[in-house]
């Protein structure tokens, strides 16, 4: 049967949109296909159609996983059972049509921003959260931490958006699993390591494995980091930004280069059962690891007491400890201005 010639009046977008609506809705019976090629053999009407099948490609080319396949479906279905007379009859004008492409593309453009966005995993000031991630892996979350996974068919994409994360990554060797923070990224197939962005430096440890560190410059390929300094170890090496286990990288953000030296891989992984273990750490970089955990957060009011280098153990979220311990041991006080603390050096 022809696609309701009475009511389209032989226009041909309004015959192309009916037609599109019977193929959308099914294989054609042979009588039916004899009908639309002798329709689509004029010139005008295959013009007339080919317009509106893209809009119909459009959708379609977004439509390819199990979710929008049933969204589309369930689209559909709704359609006919709303508007149950008009399709019969297939349509009486070309708002039918428009009407019912419209009501598909909301349903997939919205599904389909929901099936691309990343997964968010994120902590809040004094958690901690572990993952099982949908292929095997894990990720450690330190407190006030957040890391966005998208899976792709041929690679994973991880990003540190702020704080400490540790992976133990799935071996997957065609799928590389990639975290990028601030500037760096790090490429692993199966190993253990951590990534933390803290006092704008990016801070690899290697556990188990190995990974690629590049640089990520805006516009740019991203390049291997550029090791200008670094510690020997007992295992075996490769050329470039390559960390072996054991190892740590540290890289200030902007920059290419890094510095690569040993790691006390137990010391380091301790915030993963409450302390936060600092060896020669910047007092910049120190508060911030702890106000991670800390309701009322830590400041540094200058230049001078950032840049004064501590050591020591400290239950994470004991604030006034690791206050106690700092002021007792190194040339800073604490100045108290509306409800702050401050660390200032005493000159």
């Amino acid at each position: 049967m022809k696609p309701n010639t009475e009511s389209v009046q032989n226009d041909p977008i309004e015959e192309a949109s009916a037609w599109c609506v019977r193929l959308a809705d099914g294989c054609l019976s042979e009588q039916a296909q004899t009908e639309f090629d002798a329709w689509r053999a004029v010139p005008e009407n295959a013009r007339a159609f080919d317009d509106v099948a893209g809009t119909w490609q459009s959708l379609e080319a977004t439509s390819t996983s199990p979710e929008l396949i049933d969204m589309r479906r369930d689209a559909l279905e709704s359609f006919r059972r709303s508007h149950a007379s008009q399709w019969n009859r297939i349509t009486r004008h070309r708002h039918l049509f428009i009407a019912l492409a419209a009501g598909v593309a909301v349903v997939l453009i919205a599904t389909l921003l929901l099936h691309l966005a990343p997964l968010r995993y994120e902590t809040g000031i004094g958690e901690r959260l572990q993952v099982a991630l949908s292929d095997g892996s894990m990720i450690s979350l330190d407190a006030q931490s957040r890391v966005d996974v998208r899976y792709r068919d041929d690679r994973r994409e991880l990003r540190l958006v702020g704080g400490r994360a540790k992976f133990d990554v799935a071996r997957d060797p065609l799928r590389p699993f990639t975290v990028t923070a601030a500037d760096k990224i790090v490429v692993a197939t199966g190993t253990q390591f951590s990534v933390e962005v803290v006092a704008s430096q990016v801070h690899v440890i290697l556990y188990h494995g190995s990974v690629d560190l590049f640089t990520d410059a805006a516009g740019e390929k991203p390049k291997p980091v550029q090791v200008k300094q670094r510690a020997s170890v007992d295992a075996p090496r490769h050329a470039g930004a390559t960390l072996a286990p054991g190892e740590e990288m540290i890289s200030t953000t902007q920059l290419a280069t890094a510095e690569v030296k040993l790691a006390d891989l137990v010391r380091s992984a301790a915030w993963e059962t409450g302390q936060l273990v600092f060896t020669d750490e910047t007092l910049e970089a120190a508060v911030e690891r702890m106000n991670r955990y800390a309701r009322t957060p830590l400041l540094v009011g200058d230049a001078r007491a950032a840049a004064i280098r501590i050591s020591g153990v400290y239950a994470a979220g004991d604030t006034d400890a690791f206050v106690e311990g700092i002021t007792g041991v190194f040339p800073v006080r604490i100045e108290v201005s509306g409800g702050q603390r401050a660390f200032v050096s005493v000159r």
